[in-house]
């Protein structure tokens, strides 16, 4: 069942699956309360982590009552703990932000008042590579002006950390994610295949930190994942399954060279 929300007021509920991100945390907790929009909560999911992270979250939550942590009871991914930030939050307007991801100052901001021009119910914005310190690596990522399902399927541009839905026009029921990998990439899909367009705000407002051991890096692991995305979760046929990939292979390695 969604979770009642006032949608007179524009609270944005920031959703974080944390699993062993002590390293990142307190510079992402900082970089969203430096957000030039103000009416916030965020979310900290705790998967479970081994490390400080339940600490720090807590510990920011003392000092700021916008922070809310949450405390998975066993480990069981970050679909999983991105759906319970979903449960709990009670903002109109639903944001996900990866641990380790940074958000530029204006970006809320931004993100809404488009949103708001567009009438949309479901945007996102362009981004930059980064290396583990969060130096941004110049290679920025140009997203349409807008995406359709069929579009979405060759071009996974969509990055989490960038996405804004309005939960007044997509119910929670379509972006509660799918227990599968690359559960972002089917989320979206299911929210175009359902509610139409996207909306595409082309400004470099996020920070995509990428480290070698990180899953997205691993190249046959990613094939695999997309390839299960268009036969298991789309139900796809072997040849539009490959039509697709084709796209997908191509668009994905021009957003990394």
């Amino acid at each position: 069942m969604d979770r009642a929300f006032d949608e007179n007021r524009e609270l944005i509920s920031i959703v974080v699956p944390v699993y062993n991100a002590a390293a990142f945390l307190k510079e992402t907790i900082a970089y969203v309360q430096g957000q030039s929009y103000e009416d916030w909560e965020l979310l900290l999911v705790d998967d479970c982590s081994k490390d400080k992270s339940g600490m720090i979250a807590t510990e920011a939550s003392r000092a700021d009552g916008r922070i809310r942590p949450i405390r998975q009871a066993r480990n069981q991914g970050a679909a999983a703990a991105r759906n319970r930030g979903i449960d709990e939050a009670g903002g109109r307007y639903l944001c996900f932000l990866d641990a380790d991801d940074i958000w530029e100052t204006d970006k809320l901001q931004a993100e809404l008042d488009f949103m708001k021009e567009k009438q949309a119910g479901f945007v996102f914005t362009g981004y930059e590579f980064a290396d583990e310190q969060g130096k941004g690596l110049g290679k920025v990522v140009q997203v349409p002006e807008t995406i359709c399902y069929k579009q979405a399927l060759k071009n996974t541009t969509i990055f989490t950390s960038t996405v804004m839905i309005d939960r007044a026009r997509i119910p929670d029921e379509d972006i509660r994610m799918p227990d599968i990998a690359s559960e972002d990439t089917a989320t979206w899909w299911q929210i175009l295949r359902k509610h139409g367009i996207g909306y595409g705000l082309n400004r470099n407002l996020v920070k995509y930190r990428r480290s070698a051991n990180t899953l997205s890096s691993n190249k046959v692991t990613a094939v695999k994942r997309i390839w299960n995305l268009y036969r298991r979760q789309e139900r796809l046929s072997p040849v539009k399954s490959l039509y697709c990939m084709m796209f997908w292979a191509f668009r994905a390695v021009a957003r990394r060279v």
